[in-house]
């Protein structure tokens, strides 16, 4: 499994450019559609990655060297934090796993009374200035996950570039990857297209 234990998720990435002017970092939104794991007791794979989208992601997620997130999209990480819960999957979810118990974790939520996983802190709010801060003297990639929490940085102004994963399928529900009212135009930079459907489009925002 990719992600675990919701219904929905969204991720939305950031990551400071290295030698970047700006001191800045880029918000990369990896819209992976809407991931249903389990649903009435029935099984529902039309929006997993295969290997080919796992691997490509795996890339993606390499730089991050700290991911920002709610309580509710850290719960659905914190199963990537044990190993042996990957021991007999392929090679490219157990590298995920490796990658995502590697980086620093930050959650906000004023609810948690502490971390389950190693290298976490728990903070009440989401500073945009301090965030700003994180970022600018960051040497690896920030990454921030779900649709909440990516919302504050897209209305703050912390957003340069956007990705996102589409799944070929229409299901007619669930939270939004992007947040209302916030107006941004976009650039596309690049494209690419995978076996099951799945497309990854990546823009760059401009003011």
């Amino acid at each position: 499994m990719w992600f675990q234990g919701r219904d929905t998720v969204v991720a939305a990435l950031t990551r400071r450019q290295v030698g970047g002017t700006d001191g800045q970092a880029d918000l990369l939104d990896a819209h992976v559609a809407r991931w249903l794991h389990r649903r009435r007791g029935r099984q529902v794979h039309w929006a997993e990655p295969d290997e080919q989208v796992h691997t490509f992601v795996n890339d993606l997620a390499r730089p991050v060297g700290t991911y920002l997130y709610g309580r509710r999209m850290y719960e659905v990480m914190v199963a990537w934090e044990n190993p042996d819960a990957f021991a007999d999957q392929p090679g490219y979810i157990r590298d995920f796993a490796e990658i995502w118990q590697a980086a620093d974790k930050i959650v906000y939520s004023r609810t948690l009374a502490a971390a389950s996983t190693a290298k976490t802190r728990i903070e009440q709010d989401f500073d945009p200035e301090r965030v700003r801060r994180l970022k600018a003297a960051a040497e690896r990639d920030v990454a921030v996950a779900g649709p909440e929490l990516a919302a504050q940085a897209f209305r703050a102004g912390l957003v340069n570039e956007c990705q996102l994963f589409l799944a070929p399928i229409i299901v007619g529900g669930g939270k939004r990857a992007l947040p209302d009212n916030v107006r941004v135009r976009l650039e596309l930079l690049s494209e690419r297209r995978f076996g099951n459907g799945m497309v990854f489009l990546r823009y760059r925002t401009r003011t």
